[in-house]
């Protein structure tokens, strides 16, 4: 085990970044298992052709432009600086909607009330009351979220006094929430899969693109836990964790 070059690929990886939520990096050095659902795929039973739909926290409308909306009936919101830049060079250049939202205030949604058939959310905050007023009767919300307790034990073992960032985003959580709003429960599934890295260095990097769930992480500050890590690496080949997902439908009442 050569330290120094160890430290050094592993400063490389803290320093790469990310540009809109483009996980390429890690192709071929992570393994995630797959949900019991599949997002895009409910989506798409969903979305109809005419619908007013709002993608709330787009990140670079990667996931948003699988679905081929027509893009004078799409609206989205973003709060990262460099994701709404990129999403003004891309998506609005082809007719949607793009929202700036304050980062400290993501879940805001600057369109009409009662102006939307279907919101979708995959992994961004978002406010029940806020939601049910911004739908048509009988409009559709779905979110996929991550869950309060994602990579915990990553989390708290790279930052040992990591404690969640969003304790309360949980499926029973969400599902209280828009009961209280008024909104139908269509359907609400919760799992937790395995996330498998094969190197140290896609450790780093996936630790430092999600600062919500690994504060302060450095390299500098965890490379001894980066080098028992390294020995799990050189005996069993990875390292696994445990995600935290959860996926609600809901439906504003028609009347």
């Amino acid at each position: 085990m050569d330290k120094d070059a160890l430290l050094t690929q592993w400063q490389k990886e803290e320093k790469a970044g990310i540009s809109g939520w483009d996980f390429s990096r890690l192709a071929g050095r992570w393994y995630n298992d797959p949900l019991p659902w599949h997002y895009k795929k409910i989506v798409r039973d969903h979305l109809r052709r005419n619908d007013h739909l709002l993608d709330m926290g787009t990140g670079g409308g990667e996931l948003l432009r699988s679905f081929h909306h027509d893009p004078a009936l799409t609206s989205v919101t973003e709060a990262w600086e460099p994701n709404v830049k990129l999403l003004e060079g891309t998506l609005a250049q082809r007719g949607v909607a793009v929202y700036a939202v304050p980062k400290d205030e993501p879940a805001q949604l600057p369109v009409p009330d009662a102006s939307q058939d279907i919101i979708l959310n995959s992994h961004a905050a978002f406010d029940a009351d806020l939601i049910f007023s911004k739908l048509k009767p009988g409009g559709l919300f779905i979110t996929e979220q991550v869950g309060a307790t994602n990579n915990f034990a990553l989390s708290r073992f790279l930052v040992p006094d990591y404690t969640p960032a969003f304790p309360d985003n949980t499926m029973l959580h969400t599902v209280a929430d828009f009961d209280h709003a008024g909104m139908e429960i269509i359907q609400a599934d919760t799992a937790h899969p395995t996330m498998t890295f094969f190197d140290v260095g896609a450790v780093v990097y996936y630790a430092s693109i999600i600062p919500w769930e690994f504060p302060g992480f450095s390299v500098a500050q965890a490379k001894d836990q980066l080098f028992v890590l390294q020995g799990l690496i050189e005996t069993h080949r990875r390292i696994v964790t445990k995600e935290d997902r959860f996926l609600v439908m809901a439906r504003k009442p028609s009347r």
